[in-house]
């Protein structure tokens, strides 16, 4: 019984087997669908075990609840393979317990043990938290073994108690459950690599579009598949020839002798929605749309087939990828030479910097596990590709280019997982206005924000690089030598003291330090060098110095703990001509990995960077610019840091008043549908929800109403003032257009203040704050932002009205961890502010840190909250308080980022090729 799709879905996911289903609501016209599957497409002892009873009317009475009009109280999801109707959940709320739900699930027979009943109840959890719901229940036979699988597999605490044959099983629904989360990741990621294999590993390829003519794209591709040693059939799909360059060409996809696991389209635009279908039908896995130019209603025809068939969508508008696994070497792109085989891992969103960085990365001499060409990234991205080559036990390093973000929360738990194992290099695209605008007409994606992308990298543990060729030299280093120290100390070594003082600049501005080395070390330098050489570091050991002595000093700078990594600067000279007196001869002759991490510069070379080959077979990476070297050797000490520190968990938040803060919400925006800015009251209201620290203050709408509030405020205040603020709708920096006054004392101060805002401001003003004056500190910046693609993002920094002036602060994407929120205090220019500096009290800093822990969590339960500017916090030795801030409000959707669900297009609903 076939379902039809009049209505858009509400997700796409991937079951255990890589197989796309769509969950969405159940609906009255699914009635004889829904009969069909608990009677037709169940056996007895499947009805009998759902129904603890063999009713004949069980069938029906289930269809007539589930597809009945919505009520209150009442939640059903179907999941869909196609139009086929595949399993169903259901909730209701159990009488006298609003916060609890009886849940019962039902999956056709010919569907088990592929996860149908597993994401049905991940989408259903999500939906009833929505509603308030905080424990589900269901009841099962005790021999319903299945079912207990389920729920026990779930990733939430179960309990279970017997009562005559029936198990009542109770599971409650912790939304910071770190378990479940997890949990429902690793599910997602075993979907995921199960969905790509035919795309990454296929046994069978088709180029569709496959011309006659030398030099066409279709033509190129073919050519390359079958020169490049693929190992399974290919076909070509050419309806105006029999053959195509030696290969046998069929008319259709339909016509092809077997179903292919990956088909590269190669059609014009317009066709690529048809032979998209045709593949679904025919059973294909997997497409490469090497077309570009397609438009809204192509792409969106496109997808929807790719997703009702099942089918892993590469592109469309990419080169295609290339593969050298031994067990399926294929290469099926029209990009450049095919890359050797290797480890390194590449991903592009862009043809020209996938083709230029196959280039870099083979001429340097680091093979290729994959090369993916992304393309426009409809479906397939670096996500997915991370997760491929987390498993594929053959990557060791992963390149990816990407301008662009589809799911950046997902993108970022993933990256935070895997670059524990490997690095993860990427060139930070788009960093100016002007990179923004091409990244967004290139991909038509819309353009990230590029603290919010910093962001992003550094909390994933990603090395950002600044252009494809600070990439490859990071690449090589990290590719060939262990990893440095953390305090990046550097030991440097050269034949001539200018490089050596090039080296020492190049160093220090990437963070680095080039420290004095100890007197015992250098005698033991100075013992190995030839007279005239200086050991202080950098060691300058003349020209005159021998192979032997360079190896030397590079093995006691190794072996003395005195440095993290060690710089050998070389430039040609008369006394290098003699082969066995270069001093290179020195550092090849020894161990390529040492204790220490070694690199090169070699001044006279005539590439930014080369491998150089050991005597034990191993490799040196060696620059020909010392800035080249510096920079690869930062992003070394920075992966070191990263890898050095605990993951770190998300700092609890207690005493929140979610609850209250949603009401206030939710009032706000019912009297401004619109959204808009937060008066004084609310904003103070919202904040206290939190627990955060907002000073005491008291509205007042004339001069009399001020004097009286002073006068109970006063005393609280230091010294005895109090501060007045002149308030209106839509007011954004008060102090910008003088509508604060601080340090007021006594009636009359406060009293002219009032009238002096009310001649200034007129009519506009509708009152003003009044607030005891905090005592003096550290004057901070806190607040958040919702991105519309990377979600809520906090910000700190040194605050009050020189913040924008000053520009020190570091944003981090919510939730914090305990690791997130030490970073963020502690690597301010400002910081020693905060720790006492010259003589100046310290901030109490366990106060700034649940505040920050405390923005988060707000943050991330109120969706609705856009903007927050709590400016200045008064920080000091007995806490933080914000004594003003700005809270903004609009109506969106809350979204799950731990939900498992496939990216959708904007503006896709579903759609029919006919």
């Amino acid at each position: 019984m076939s379902i039809t799709h009049d209505a858009p879905a509400t997700a796409e996911a991937l079951l255990s087997d890589g197989t796309t289903v769509t969950i969405r609501a159940l609906r009255p016209t699914d009635h004889d669908a829904v009969l069909a599957l608990h009677s037709s497409r169940m056996s007895d002892e499947s009805r009998r075990m759902r129904f603890f009873g063999v009713s004949r009317r069980a069938p029906e009475l289930a269809a007539d609840r589930l597809c009945a009009p919505p009520r209150e109280g009442f939640w059903t999801l179907a999941a869909l393979v196609g139009d086929e109707l595949t399993g169903v959940v259901e909730a209701q709320t159990i009488e006298g317990h609003p916060s609890r739900a009886e849940l019962a699930v039902a999956v056709a027979d010919d569907w088990h043990r592929r996860g149908v009943a597993t994401l049905l109840i991940e989408h259903l959890v999500h939906v009833v938290r929505g509603h308030g719901i905080t424990w589900i229940e269901a009841d099962a036979l005790a021999g319903n073994t299945a079912i207990h699988q389920v729920f026990g597999d779930l990733g939430l605490p179960v309990h279970r108690t017997l009562e005559q044959g029936e198990v009542r099983i109770r599971v409650p629904l912790d939304e910071s459950d770190e378990h479940y989360r997890s949990t429902v990741d690793e599910r997602g990621r075993s979907a995921d690599i199960a969905s790509l294999a035919p795309l990454l590993r296929p046994r069978s390829v088709a180029v569709v579009g496959a011309s006659r003519r030398p030099g066409s794209v279709g033509h190129t591709v073919l050519l390359k598949i079958r020169d490049g040693g693929f190992a399974g059939p290919v076909w070509a799909v050419n309806s105006h020839a029999e053959e195509v360059a030696g290969t046998p060409a069929y008319p259709s996809v339909a016509m092809l002798p077997a179903v292919p696991d990956l088909a590269l389209l190669a059609v014009p635009a317009a066709a690529v929605p048809g032979v998209a279908e045709e593949c679904g039908q025919a059973g294909v896995r997997a497409l490469a749309v090497l077309t570009a130019g397609l438009d809204h209603t192509q792409a969106r025809l496109l997808l929807n087939s790719c997703r009702r068939h099942s089918i892993r969508l590469l592109g469309p508008n990419c080169l295609g990828l290339a593969l050298t696994d031994p067990n399926c070497r294929l290469d099926a792109n029209f990009g450049a030479a095919p890359p050797m085989p290797g480890s390194a891992g590449i991903a592009v969103q862009s043809g020209g910097v996938g083709i230029a960085l196959i280039a870099r990365i083979s001429a340097l001499g680091i093979g290729v596990s994959s090369f993916v060409s992304l393309g426009d990234k409809y479906d397939v991205s670096g996500n997915d590709l991370l997760q491929w080559w987390e498993s594929d036990h053959r990557t060791d390093l992963a390149l990816l280019h990407l301008e662009s973000f589809g799911s950046p929360r997902a993108f970022s738990r993933t990256a935070r997982r895997v670059s524990r194992r490997m690095p993860i290099l990427t060139v930070d695209a788009g960093r100016s206005a002007a990179g923004r605008r091409g990244a967004a007409s290139h991909t038509a994606a819309a353009a990230t924000p590029t603290v919010t992308r910093q962001a992003l990298f550094t909390q994933a543990g990603i090395t950002a690089t600044h252009g494809i060729a600070d990439l490859v030299e990071a690449a090589a280093l990290l590719h060939a030598q262990p990893l440095p120290g953390t305090p990046g100390k550097i030991g440097i070594l050269s034949n001539a003291g200018g490089i050596g003082i090039l080296a020492a600049d190049a160093c220090t501005e990437t963070g680095m330090t080039v420290p004095q080395l100890a007197a015992p070390l250098v005698a033991k330098l100075l013992a190995n060098l030839p007279g005239g050489a200086n050991a202080v570091n950098p060691v300058d050991t003349t020209p005159a110095v021998s192979p032997d002595e360079v190896r030397s000093c590079i093995d006691e700078l190794a072996n003395s703990g005195a440095v993290d990594a060690i710089l050998v600067c070389l430039t040609p000279t008369a006394l290098t001509v003699d082969p066995a007196r270069d001093p290179l001869r020195g550092l090849l002759d020894g161990p390529a990995r040492r204790s220490r991490p070694v690199a090169a510069v070699v001044i006279d070379q005539d590439v930014p960077v080369r491998f150089l080959e050991s005597a034990d077979g191993g490799r040196i990476p060696a620059y020909a610019d010392p800035q080249a070297a510096a920079r690869a050797l930062a992003h070394a000490r920075d992966r070191a840091r990263r890898l050095a520190e605990p993951q770190g968990e998300e700092m609890p938040a207690t005493g929140c008043d979610r609850e209250r803060a949603e009401a206030l919400v939710a009032d706000f925006l019912v009297q401004h549908p619109d959204g808009g800015w937060l008066d004084p009251a609310n904003t103070s209201a919202l904040l206290e929800s939190y627990g955060l620290p907002m000073v005491r203050s008291v509205w007042a709408k004339d001069d009399q109403s001020a004097v009286l509030a002073a006068g109970a405020l006063g005393p609280l205040g230091h010294q005895g003032f109090v501060a007045l603020k002149a308030y209106w709708p839509g007011q954004l920096h008060k102090s910008d257009v003088g509508a604060v006054r601080t340090g007021l004392a006594g009636e009359d101060e406060v009293r002219q203040a009032f009238r002096a805002f009310q001649n200034r401001f007129g009519e506009r003003m509708t009152g003003a704050v009044v607030q005891p004056m905090a005592a003096p500190g550290v004057e901070l910046f806190a607040g958040m932002a919702q991105d519309a693609v990377f979600g809520p993002l906090v910000l700190f920094g040194m605050g009050g009205t020189t913040t924008d002036l000053l520009d020190d602060r570091v944003a981090r994407l919510a939730p914090l961890t305990d690791q997130d929120i030490h970073a963020m205090i502690t690597t301010l220019r400002g910081t020693p502010l905060l720790f006492g500096y010259r003589g100046m009290p310290a901030v109490e800093l366990e106060a700034v840190e649940d505040l920050l822990a405390r923005l988060s969590r707000l943050a991330c339960d109120l969706p609705q909250l856009t903007d927050a500017d709590l400016n200045p916090l008064i920080a000091g030795p007995a806490g933080v308080t914000c004594v003003d801030a700005r809270l903004r409000l609009e109506p969106r959707r809350t979204y799950d980022p731990y939900l498992r669900r496939l990216r959708r297009l904007p503006d896709t609903g579903t759609a029919t090729v006919q």
